[in-house]
């Protein structure tokens, strides 16, 4: 499974990225909003330099000429840009278009199977179903990866599976156990899956016991430490 960052920080990019674990980015306008500061396009562009992977970039008008032009501009920023485009009959239009052109896209706001199932139709190369607002609304997100998953193998779509809308680690190991090819996460949901409170206490465990056998050893004599061997050696039941 993949693993996008879900952010427009530069800073959240870099770090995961020296993880060895980031496969990709998702941004939006309101995550830019976020971080504010250089143009979007700026950042767009660094954040493209900082990974090889999918770097989303999000169109915000509504009719498909305006969709075209913005994904368009994007597509010259790097060669690993894909388009987010959102679900709509004129998203579903841009969409087909862009796939003509060669241009990759994410279909955005995605809520059903049925929705998904018409973005692969139209070309979009990854499919986004937001399992967290689902779940928000008594829904079951995770039945929506599932099934579209299934829909996506099963004929043979050139399209992935990506889970948005991560809310906690559980909802990565179950996107991941649902089928889903992706799951983009905020960097505190990356965080969160690095810890453990068992893994924490073991380190501080192995770290006391190592500082005492080393203040152990520093207190044997050359002879002292013969005759613990001897010892040990001819201690009954060894």
């Amino acid at each position: 499974m993949k693993l996008f960052l879900d952010t427009a920080d530069i800073d959240e990019i870099r770090t995961v990225a020296r993880w060895g674990v980031l496969d990709g980015v998702t941004t939006n306008p309101t995550l830019y909003a976020k971080v504010g500061g250089a143009s979007y396009d700026a950042v767009l562009e660094e954040i493209c330099k900082l990974t090889p992977g999918p770097v989303s970039a999000e169109v915000v008008a509504d009719e498909v000429d305006g969709m075209l032009e913005e994904g368009r501009h994007f597509a010259k920023i790097a060669d690993n840009i894909v388009v987010k485009v959102p679900m709509s009959e004129n998203g579903l239009e841009a969409m087909s278009r862009f796939k003509a052109e060669g241009i990759k896209t994410n279909c955005t706001l995605i809520f059903s199977a049925n929705q998904g199932l018409l973005a692969a139709k139209a070309g979009a190369s990854l499919l986004s179903p937001f399992i967290g607002r689902l779940d928000d609304i008594n829904e079951e997100g995770l039945t929506v990866i599932r099934e579209l998953s299934e829909i996506v193998r099963f004929f043979e779509y050139d399209s992935e599976v990506l889970s948005a809308s991560i809310r906690h680690p559980r909802h990565v190991t179950d996107s991941a156990l649902a089928g889903a090819h992706i799951a983009t996460l905020p960097f505190k949901v990356f965080q969160q899956m690095v810890r453990h409170p068992l893994t924490d206490t073991g380190i501080v465990r192995f770290k006391e016991d190592w500082q005492k056998a080393r203040a152990a050893l520093e207190q044997q004599k050359p002879g002292d430490e013969r005759e613990a061997i001897a010892a040990s050696v001819n201690k009954p039941g060894q």
